[in-house]
């Protein structure tokens, strides 16, 4: 939080000047301080000059692109949340650039609510940093994540070690989306086919969700990866 007025200060960078007014605005009226930035460079400049909590980053800056601002930002320690705007067609660009550390995407043209709920979770997923929860709640799913015991509509579910390791690593990141690369090496350490994920994301959705066939916790983020619906707790921050 800026320490002059505790609100959220965030950082919107875009080489277009009506999507900056039209977020310096809409975030405004939601209680946010902005920044705004129109490069890389400017990017760079500001979170040198101040501690921003989110920053909203275009991937197709001029000069300095979105994809050397993550990567500048990673590399020198920055645990900022990031949330890219990409377009549309982009799907590899945005792949790319949760691989290199952005926290989340929002795809343009894009409504403000979505917008907002991932800067919710982004500033909810940083103060979680720090320690790990003994519990966690969305819906029907109940997990105790120090005796590792798993329940849904209160009858306990058994789960594989890897399904438990796959289960823990999503609520780790409860409400952010995982790239298949980023899960594939969290879980499996290294390179393994995607399919073999999708397989164990079925048998999962199987056991934990009311229809699998229509998941309401464990989302698919089509060709990117998956999203936990965030926990019940985070909802009352």
């Amino acid at each position: 939080m800026n320490a002059q007025t505790n609100l959220p200060l965030i950082l919107v960078v875009d080489d277009e000047p009506a999507i900056r007014r039209f977020l310096r605005a809409s975030l405004s009226a939601e209680g946010y301080q902005v920044e705004e930035a129109e490069d890389g460079t400017g990017a760079l400049a500001a979170l040198k000059r101040h501690a921003m909590d989110v920053l909203v980053l275009d991937l197709g800056l001029p000069g300095i692109s979105g994809f050397d601002v993550i990567r500048e930002l990673r590399e020198g320690g920055s645990a900022i949340p990031i949330i890219v705007l990409s377009s549309r067609t982009d799907e590899g660009g945005k792949v790319r650039a949760l691989d290199m550390g952005a926290d989340d995407y929002v795809t343009k043209p894009f409504g403000m609510d979505e917008l907002l709920a991932r800067i919710r979770a982004a500033l909810r997923h940083r103060l979680q940093r720090e320690g790990e929860k003994p519990a966690f709640r969305a819906g029907g799913l109940s997990v105790d994540l120090v005796r590792r015991i798993v329940t849904v509509r209160g009858q306990e579910v058994k789960l594989t070690r890897r399904e438990y390791d796959l289960l823990r690593l999503l609520i780790a990141h409860a409400g952010k989306v995982l790239t298949h690369k980023f899960i594939l090496r969290e879980v499996w350490g290294g390179e393994t086919d995607v399919q073999y994920l999708r397989i164990y994301v079925r048998t999962l959705r199987q056991k934990l969700e009311a229809d699998p066939q229509r998941p309401a916790l464990i989302l698919t983020e089509q060709g990117v990866g998956y999203r936990l619906r965030a926990g019940e707790e985070e909802h009352r921050c």
